[in-house]
């Protein structure tokens, strides 16, 4: 007696993608606790639009040599007439410069020059996942955030006594720090603070007693400095829209066998 497959062949415009593709393909595709099927689809309509293209491609005549993407690092030649493809048929919309400036005026939060910080710390070091450790090291900095509150004079006394930061022989002192200076969870805390106060912060290094000397909100840049950052972003968007209006006309034209696509988008 003949098995039946478990897995329905994909067949795009007659052509069928081998079973071992899809099972390879679907590691790159993480799936939903319980839900195997979930990575098998998205790997079939990946492997079934990567056809469909390289089908264009070869319909178009198109020849293109592969580029390297980084040092030693070389596109395969499927990718490279993939890339020659939707450099040749995609035309995203321009960019409408008042509707960027309308944006803009819009949402001032989302253009701040970089704020800057003054601030010191202690820090008591402990290993992300030692959960022990983690949790002396919280205790300790408690103890000490409590001992700075009544005697904020003995900062520079303690962090040379007890940090495990080189900035001990400094008393603790950062110096002066902006976005992207310090991880984001001990960036996040500094955000939060008002001058002249401590608090704690949990960091992939352990947990640090923190101290803000200082701060210097960054002011709203002019809209001339941030245009050349709107029409990237607006660039960006306008190609993944147009990459995925033609996608979607490739897919509504093809005879596909074995996935459905149930007129969901795809980049």
């Amino acid at each position: 007696m003949e098995m039946k497959p478990l897995l329905p062949p994909i067949i795009v415009n007659g052509i069928t993608i081998d079973p071992g593709r899809v099972a390879a393909e679907a590691q790159n595709h993480p799936a939903p606790k319980g839900k195997p099927g979930h990575a098998w689809k998205s790997a079939a309509q990946a492997l079934a639009v990567r056809e469909l293209l390289l089908q264009e491609a070869c319909a178009k005549g198109i020849v293109a040599e592969p580029a390297e993407l980084a040092p030693g690092q070389w596109e395969t030649e499927d990718e490279a007439l993939i890339r020659a493809l939707l450099d040749e048929v995609i035309r995203p919309a321009p960019a409408d410069e008042a509707a960027l400036a309308a944006h803009y005026a819009a949402h001032p939060e989302q253009f701040h020059a970089p704020s800057l910080f003054e601030a010191a710390h202690i820090l008591f070091a402990a290993a992300p996942d030692d959960v022990g450790a983690r949790a002396e090291a919280r205790k300790r900095a408690e103890v000490v955030l409590a001992e700075l509150r009544a005697e904020p004079q003995r900062f520079a006394a303690l962090a040379a006594e007890l940090s495990a930061c080189s900035s001990k022989t400094a008393g603790g002192m950062l110096g002066q720090l902006t976005s992207g200076d310090t991880v984001p969870e001990f960036e996040a805390v500094l955000a939060k603070m008002t001058e002249g106060t401590f608090a704690l912060a949990e960091t992939r290094y352990g947990i640090h007693v923190i101290r803000l000397d200082a701060r210097a909100r960054g002011e709203v840049l002019p809209f001339e400095a941030v245009l050349p950052q709107l029409r990237q972003a607006h660039d960006k968007a306008a190609w993944l829209r147009a990459s995925r209006d033609y996608l979607d006309g490739l897919i509504a034209g093809a005879e596909i066998a074995g996935v459905s696509f149930n007129q969901e988008r795809h980049a």
